[in-house]
């Protein structure tokens, strides 16, 4: 009998039973995580950034730099599950130190007295054996809110009657400027120079000829407007037939009455509506770039209307206006009168 090599003998033993081994083992494969819809975006956004880099990720996910860079700070390749959202709850919280006593009695006195804060609180609450501060009462007034236990009663809107208005109304639909003097908007602006003087600005405009005035009071009340309206009568070129106005104060009371005893229509805007008196608005634009950035000289009342009226001259006499085909506002109105007057 022959006998068997070494190399065979080895493979014979290791076919039997106990003493067989596996001369490969297979791979563990791990579980694969389930990501959240903003995970999988964020891993999206970090591998593109990887491949194309950071300014085309921003342009195409649309995020910012400073969040792909913090993106990939956190991202872990062997751990996708790092790019989820972390809780932004605080690490640490302020512990309870109060008792349920405290907060019982703290609802009834609350609850006896439904408008009373916290500081008006704390005195009663001595009283009653409660050491707490202020500010733990207003901690437990907010727990309490939180929980549905205190019920704040409800608020009574409170409506202001509107001022009567006798004479002013809104402005017809169908009411549209034709010639000058159909319709003058006025408005007011508050001015801050800097020497830090506080001045109101009375500014009034013709809607078709473009003609302005102006004038600068210390204040602006009904009486002021007033004042400036009798200006306006004295010295405006042009007949005024309707005035255009907001909803200020100044415009109401001695100024209306001036409007009714003049018969003139006053015409108030609707609130928050300042495009509707946007020929007075441009003009207020273009005095404060015009004349105030350029104005270096004393701010006494006589003469910085001198100064304004001035201003005022050049504007109606010697500024070509764009909306008049580069004509003066005067004139404009001298043309105006010439068409008017070749058409009788």
């Amino acid at each position: 009998m022959s006998k068997r090599s070494k190399k065979q003998r080895g493979a014979a033993f290791r076919g039997h039973g106990h003493g067989m081994q596996l001369a490969r083992r297979m791979p563990w494969v791990p579980d694969i995580p389930t990501l959240s819809e903003a995970a999988k975006r964020r891993l999206q956004v970090v591998e593109f950034s990887l491949k194309r880099g950071v300014a085309m990720a921003c342009e195409a996910f649309g995020v910012s730099r400073s969040t792909v860079y913090r993106w990939r700070k956190q991202y872990q390749p062997y751990r996708v599950t790092s790019l989820e959202p972390r809780s932004r709850a605080p690490k640490t919280t302020r512990p309870v130190r109060w008792t349920w006593e405290d907060e019982q009695r703290i609802l009834t006195v609350r609850q006896q007295y439904p408008r009373w804060g916290k500081r008006k609180l704390l005195p009663m609450l001595r009283e009653q054996g409660c050491t707490l501060s202020e500010a733990t009462v207003g901690r437990i007034l907010a727990r309490l809110k939180a929980a549905g236990r205190l019920i704040e009663p409800k608020r009574m809107p409170v409506r202001r009657p509107r001022p009567l208005r006798p004479h002013a109304t809104r402005k017809p639909k169908d009411y549209q400027p034709q010639r000058p003097g159909d319709l003058l908007q006025i408005d007011t602006v508050h001015l801050t120079t800097r020497e830090g003087t506080q001045l109101r600005q009375f500014s009034a405009i013709d809607v078709i000829s473009r003609v302005a005035a102006v004038t600068v009071r210390r204040s602006a009340t009904a009486g002021t407007a007033r004042a400036f309206l009798e200006e306006l009568l004295d010295r405006y070129p042009i007949r005024i037939r309707a005035i255009q106005v907001d909803g200020g104060s100044e415009f109401m009371a001695e100024f209306e009455d001036a409007c009714a005893a003049n018969d003139i229509p006053v015409y108030v805007l609707p609130p928050r509506s300042p495009k509707l008196n946007g020929r007075v608005e441009r003009f207020n634009r273009t005095s404060q770039e015009e004349f105030w950035h350029c104005y270096d000289g004393d701010l006494d009342l006589v003469a910085a209307n001198a100064a304004l009226r001035a201003w005022e001259a050049t504007y109606n006499h010697v500024r070509p206006h764009q909306a008049l085909q580069m004509q003066t506002p005067l004139d404009y109105l001298r043309s105006f009168a010439t068409q008017q007057l070749s058409h009788m």
